[in-house]
């Protein structure tokens, strides 16, 4: 019995030459449709068009075409059982034995800004996944491709045995086929469910799925996790092209679990400023030891390095803007582990190849996550929460204090605010005419982290302003602040001693702000 194909893909690269060699040097019999169909006849390739097979013709726009017994029956057929083969003989039904499809682009549909959601219903494909679930149950008779970068090696598995696919790589097409269509639906499952209005606890627009599916494709193992004795991989997420795990490594040794979650700190606080305020950020152990904003690249690094320049060493450096010669140029001086950036100057890249060792990676400038989601994996589940996106402006604070901050202070404490986000709590950040001073980070208590940001700050305290992500629960902290001579302070209010710390900050002469917000970050 002659061997047969059905073909019927979307992106079609590739794909005549595929059924071209089928048929001239394997005698297979191609069925097709629509526009594959059409393609394979202009480059002079024998094809039977499904509406031949079912004697049905298309219809609804092309929304019912191969979802018919004469194909799923050809697909579904055991080989190795008499009663199947008979069955499908009685109803003049010819079994199948390779398909290749790719589906409708769903995903690449939904991810534009500018798609609307009649684009997205007619991008859901419906008889390509029923076609490649059945070939891939069928997969010890069915050989099924889902993805056209496997054609070039079902190509070479044919020549190996003499026109047929091995059983081994039907086995792994299989696999490989499931895990596509589970990926597809997901896709649409999650579309589908942000549609699905809901109000959270602030009043926010926000329904959680009932279902969370985390389907990811494995980009590469690591050579091992935040301990040698960790193994470790990076895994993409299906839908997406942008964040740190797409990022493009330009050069330098493999990069590590350890490394990859500070990138991620480090891109994150630089997106906390827009490209009009050039920032550079230093990141160590997953906590910024520097931070700091400037007219130019150039004195932004600078001024983040030396602000503590004792743990900048080793460090990860975020930039929110292109790099340039100048950059380069000053960070080579010192030992880096990695530098992230949405773009280099090729003089900077240049510079950069005197550090071979230097993980040099380029960003898309949008910030990664799963459906505006953040996962933390705890025993036996996961908790799931709202990415915190939120920040504020000059024009949302309310002074507290009789003093009122200076505008100097103020743009400082705005600064300050949009660092301590991004530190682990208890978080204090003392910060200067843009540039922070000193960082308390991950303290049992708030006074401690107060302590530990005075002394990285030392004499430079003078007059600068202090972050704190949660509201002080005893004036001790603002005697604290008083005696390195603070001169305003934010924080989110709401204790029950707001009165007690407020006249603390009367007493000392301290302005201090409430942002109403707080910033965890556990």
């Amino acid at each position: 019995m002659k061997r047969r194909a059905l073909i019927s893909v979307y992106k079609k690269e590739g794909i005549v030459d595929f059924a071209s060699e089928l048929v001239t040097k394997y005698d297979y019999e191609i069925i097709s449709t629509g526009g594959t169909a059409k393609l394979l006849k202009e480059n002079n390739v024998s094809v039977v068009e499904v509406s031949e097979i079912t004697k049905f013709p298309e219809m609804l726009d092309g929304r019912v075409k191969t979802l018919h017994p004469a194909i799923h029956g050809g697909l579904l057929a055991r080989r190795d059982k008499k009663e199947h083969l008979e069955s499908i003989s009685k109803q003049d039904i010819k079994p199948i034995d390779i398909v290749v499809i790719n589906l409708y682009p769903f995903e690449e549909v939904i991810s534009k800004p500018s798609a609307s959601f009649e684009d997205a219903i007619e991008n859901i494909d419906i008889g390509g996944p029923a076609m490649i679930r059945s070939a891939a149950k069928n997969h010890k008779s069915v050989a099924v491709i889902s993805d056209s970068a496997d054609l070039k090696s079902v190509l070479e598995d044919l020549e190996k045995n003499n026109g047929s696919v091995s059983e081994k790589l039907r086995s792994e097409l299989a696999l490989k086929a499931f895990e596509r269509t589970s990926a597809y639906d997901n896709a649409i499952s999650a579309y589908l469910s942000s549609f699905n209005k809901g109000v959270s606890h602030n009043g926010a627009l926000k329904v959680f799925p009932k279902s969370l599916d985390l389907r990811l494709k494995l980009k590469q193992e690591l050579r091992y996790g935040e301990n040698p004795h960790q193994p470790a991989a990076l895994y993409l997420l299906f839908d997406k092209s942008s964040g740190l795990a797409n990022a493009s490594v330009i050069q330098g040794k493999e990069l590590s679990y350890n490394n990859y979650l500070d990138l991620e700190s480090a891109w994150n606080i630089a997106c906390e400023f827009d490209k009009k305020t050039p920032v550079a950020v230093v990141v160590k152990h997953n906590n910024p030891c520097g931070v700091a904003i400037a007219p130019d690249l150039f004195h932004a690094y600078v001024e983040a390095f030396n602000a503590d320049p004792l743990s900048a060493f080793g460090g990860i450096v975020a930039f929110n803007e292109t790099v340039s010669e100048d950059v380069a140029g000053e960070m080579t001086k010192v030992f880096l582990e990695a530098v992230i950036a949405p773009d280099y100057s090729a003089s900077a890249l240049e510079i950069f190849t005197k550090k071979p060792n230097l993980r040099v990676l380029k960003i898309k400038t949008d910030l990664s996550d799963f459906n505006n989601l953040e996962l933390r994996r705890i025993g036996g589940g996961y908790l799931v929460q709202d990415y915190n996106f939120e920040t504020i402006n000059m024009s949302d604070v309310k002074i507290a204090t009789k003093r009122q901050p200076t505008e100097g202070e103020m743009v400082d404490l705005i600064f300050a605010w949009k660092v301590c986000k991004h530190v682990k709590s208890n978080a204090i950040v003392i910060a200067k005419e843009g540039r922070t001073l000193g960082v308390g980070a991950g303290q049992p208590n708030r006074v401690g982290s107060v302590e530990i940001a005075i002394k990285q700050a030392s004499h430079d305290s003078r007059g600068a302003v202090l972050a704190s992500d949660a509201f002080f629960p005893f004036k001790d902290s603002i005697d604290l602040a008083s005696s390195a001579k603070i001169a305003a302070i934010i924080q989110p209010g709401g204790s029950k001693k707001d009165n007690e710390v407020i006249e603390a900050c009367d007493k000392y002469g301290i302005a201090m702000v409430f942002t109403g917000m707080r910033h965890f970050k556990h």
